[in-house]
């Protein structure tokens, strides 16, 4: 039983075009096929896979529009959240998605390759490994706002600032005041119950750290 279809998506994304729709549309099939053979999600969770997952990744979008040409990484992609919503969402911007875990990174390019994705690149790898820069870096929770903040330091492109909205993104539930502290005047959190109304949105948050 699909508790949240499709139709989640479009309550909150009315512009989406037919060959978004029809993505947005695989994934439930696409991810119910590959979490059979390889645990990337919560088997109880496979049902709610539009609300805990897709909307919670488009959730990054209800702040930011990232500018065609912009290059986004995804750090801790997992099974390709936030990064693969955000890819279909913003088919002009370029995404890289990581993860430590070889059999999830083989998930993500089977979703990206049966969805035809050519803004997407899937990378087993770690962040502490990877030297490229980026306007942008998404994550949802994968440790606390200090303790990634000095992870993916280093990747931030400081010189191609394209609208002044740069730096990270990042999904995160409850309290955080005290990890953004050393963060004074750089850093936003975003209620995401300010623009999607179900209740799994209560405590969970956009927190947005500037470049500067």
């Amino acid at each position: 039983m699909i508790l949240f279809p499709m139709k989640v998506i479009q309550k909150y994304f009315k512009e989406l075009t037919p060959l978004q729709i029809d993505q947005f549309s695989q994934l439930q099939d696409l991810y119910t096929y590959w979490n059979s053979r390889i645990n990337v999600i919560s088997r109880k969770d496979i049902d709610h896979l539009y609300l805990h997952h897709v909307l919670h990744s488009l959730a990054v979008a209800k702040v930011v529009v990232f500018p065609d040409g912009a290059k986004v990484l995804d750090v801790g992609t997992g099974g390709g959240f936030p990064g693969i919503p955000l890819a279909i969402l913003f088919p002009q911007v370029k995404f890289s998605l990581i993860d430590g875990t070889l059999k999830k990174i083989k998930v993500v390019n089977h979703i990206k390759e049966a969805l035809h994705l050519e803004n997407v690149n899937a990378y087993h790898m770690r962040v502490e490994s990877l030297r490229k820069r980026f306007e942008f870096i998404v994550s949802r929770a994968v440790t606390t706002l200090p303790a990634f903040y000095k992870l993916v330091e280093k990747n931030l492109n400081y010189s191609n600032l394209l609208t002044g909205n740069e730096g990270i993104y990042y999904l995160k539930g409850g309290d955080v005041s005290t990890e953004l502290a050393e963060f004074k005047g750089r850093s936003k959190e975003m209620p995401i119950a300010d623009f999607f109304t179900e209740a799994f949105f209560e405590t969970k948050k956009v927190v947005y750290i500037s470049l500067k």
